[in-house]
């Protein structure tokens, strides 16, 4: 049921909601819901890029589509690719941003 929720608040939009349920559902051992919540967590992460929490939420993701059995799927092959390529755009922001001097 949690997996279904899940679905419907990442259909509306509502990735924070859909995270939620994603987790609730993985935590049970759903490993579907693992695969989209490493990919909300992702997607949460692009959103807040500008801020700390863009790490945390890349942290999680990575950790849960490590965890899942069915990661030599296509799909979780594709979604382990786009979170190491999140990973590199994150270090390059990290590399541009101008450090504090004095």
């Amino acid at each position: 049921m949690a997996f279904g929720l899940g679905r419907v608040c990442e259909h509306e939009g509502d990735l924070e909601r859909a995270a939620h349920w994603y987790r609730r559902a993985a935590e049970s051992g759903h490993a579907g819901a693992a695969l989209r919540l490493g990919a909300v967590l992702g997607r949460l992460a692009d959103a807040r890029s500008a801020d700390e929490s863009a790490e945390d939420l890349l942290a999680e993701a990575t950790r849960w589509l490590s965890g899942v059995q069915a990661a030599t799927t296509p799909d979780a092959i594709e979604l382990i690719t786009d979170m190491l390529n999140r990973h590199q755009r994150l270090a390059a922001r990290r590399g541009l941003e101008p450090t504090a001097t004095g």
